[in-house]
């Protein structure tokens, strides 16, 4: 540990040499730092010292695996790394951070986590890595505290939770998201972020994370950047890649927690939960897209195309913070459904709301308008149907009070839970938002229904749900030309045909056996369409 004079340190801290300090230093210190600047392995593995549970302050030592990692970082605009848990992912990022602000100037830095506090702690470890470099190698500092370090090279590192906000208004060069399978509402804060990170051209991101279920924002953008469909770079560490860790480490692990739970956490398997509405299968060929515009919390997916119907299915939070209030924009076809347009904010109070719905409705072709009038939803159909005079707007009872939009029932939403499930699974709606796939990955079994996991929301979801409501009713059956039934049927046919077509053919004709089963096969479906 390099001691600097109090009058040099950073507000007392002698460890930290502060802005503004001329020092000659010797050839061989400038050659060191020359070696520093090109080779980030070369200065983790000679100047950085990290805190050991076993030894306390030790220098750091990496493993041939952390050694590519840096590597990978330094090669790449875009990394991802799945990693083992307690493999040193976490440290080896920081310690690159360190190098990259300390030889980068005029650069901003983000290290983002799930909860501000887990951000502000790896800021404290670039911090303890800063404290114990040697003083050749500080590049001084103008601000030092538990949210950012600015050097005096114009570098600063900054610390803060995954939020829509927390680095709007930045030009981020190097962004680092820690654990990014487990940050909430992970799909907005990324869409949110996207821009910002792209716009720059050499722009760095590092995303890191040990693995947690199927069909969120991380397990996509990894499987995307190891299928080559991603500006991502794959990197990966298995547990047998860790020194010490062998099959006698691994039964001793298995044993004290469960296999599934050890797959998970240090096999690196992305295993989805069978408790899901929709298929693990189906949320995996869920692909989501960009909008081609955003505006005000409004995602757009396609412009509103002449001769076409829209829904638009509505749900009310109170704005204050928790849940959203949300909508989910979609056109009718032929074929199927497909979301065009969708809102989530939890901010916006109900007085305002109806306001966007009857803009975005009115774009949209005069867009049928069903809202959930469920407690402070009844305000907002009041002020949508009678306010702004929209008539649009789904009545399902002249005579009850509450008769404008719709009551989420149990019956209404089972009825619609499993209708939302046939027309996913069937591929009968096309989802492009991808805060919609999020929260359909984590809308599970619950008490006899089906509501988000713990930590989770399933606002954008139920508006999906009162769709699939509404499309197996009469009234959907008035304003189109098809109805649900009809469609499912014709797929469901198809697919059991298809089931029972046999594979040899001989003189083009079926062979024995496949037309009483196709004849019985029809008569059932009948009876199904029936109902």
């Amino acid at each position: 540990m390099t001691l600097i004079n109090a009058d040099k340190g950073y507000l007392g801290n002698q460890l930290v040499k502060r802005d503004g300090i001329q020092d000659s230093f010797t050839q061989e210190e400038v050659a060191e730092y020359v070696k520093c600047m090109k080779d980030p392995i070369y200065f983790a593995e000679t100047y950085i010292k990290v805190i050991s549970l076993d030894s306390g302050l030790v220098a750091f030592k990496p493993y041939d695996y952390q050694e590519k990692m840096f590597k990978h970082f330094n090669d790449n605009r875009f990394s991802i790394v799945l990693a083992c848990r307690q493999s040193g992912k976490s440290i080896s990022t920081v310690i690159y951070i360190l190098w990259y602000a300390v030889f980068h100037p005029e650069k901003t830095i983000a290290i983002l986590a799930n909860k501000g506090a887990t951000a502000r702690e790896m800021l404290s470890r670039v911090t303890l890595a800063l404290e114990n470099l040697p003083f050749f190698l500080q590049p001084g500092c103008k601000a030092l505290n538990k949210g950012n370090i600015t050097f005096a090279n114009n570098t600063k590192i900054v610390a803060a939770a995954t939020s829509g906000s927390s680095i709007r208004g930045l030009s981020v060069n190097l962004l680092f998201l820690d654990e990014f399978a487990f940050v909430e509402n992970a799909a907005e804060f990324y869409t949110s972020t996207y821009p910002v990170v792209s716009a720059g051209k050499e722009t760095k991101v590092i995303i890191t994370s040990t693995a947690n279920g199927v069909g969120n924002v991380f397990h996509r953008l990894y499987e995307g950047a190891v299928q080559s469909s991603n500006q991502f770079k794959p990197f990966r560490v298995d547990w047998w890649d860790v020194p010490g860790r062998d099959e006698k480490w691994k039964k001793e692990t298995v044993s004290n927690t469960s296999e599934l739970q050890f797959e998970q956490e240090f096999g690196n398997s992305f295993h989805g939960t069978s408790n899901t509405l929709i298929s693990s299968n189906t949320l995996l060929g869920l692909k989501a897209q960009n909008p081609i515009e955003m505006r005000n919390d409004v995602y757009f997916y396609e412009k509103p195309q002449a001769g076409y119907r829209y829904i638009m299915t509505v749900d009310v939070s109170k704005g204050r913070g928790q849940d959203y209030s949300t909508f989910n924009v979609l056109k009718i076809s032929d074929i199927g459904f497909s979301q065009v347009c969708t809102y989530r904010n939890n901010l916006v109070s109900p007085m305002i709301f109806p306001d966007i719905i009857v803009k975005i409705a009115s774009f949209y072709n005069e867009a049928m308008v069903i809202i959930e009038n469920n407690d402070v939803g009844q305000v907002v159909c009041n002020h949508v149907y009678y306010d702004f005079e929209y008539e649009n707007t789904f009545v399902s009872s002249s005579v009850k009070a509450d008769g404008i939009g719709v009551m989420m029932t149990k019956r209404v939403k089972r009825i619609g839970c499993s209708n939302l499930k046939d027309i996913i699974e069937l591929s009968k709606l096309h989802l492009v938002d991808a805060n919609t796939i999020d929260e359909l990955s984590t809308f599970e079994v619950k008490g006899g229904s089906y509501s988000a996991s713990v930590g989770n929301h399933d606002d954008l979801v139920m508006n999906l749900v009162m769709f699939a409501w509404f499309v197996s009713s009469d009234a959907f059956g008035d304003l189109s030309d098809r109805d649900l039934k009809s469609l499912l049927y014709e797929d469901r046919v198809k697919q059991m045909e298809e089931d029972i077509t046999p594979v040899g053919i001989i003189d083009e004709q079926p062979l024995v056996g496949s037309a009483c089963a196709y004849e019985d096969m029809v008569n059932n479906m009948n009876e199904w369409n029936n109902l």
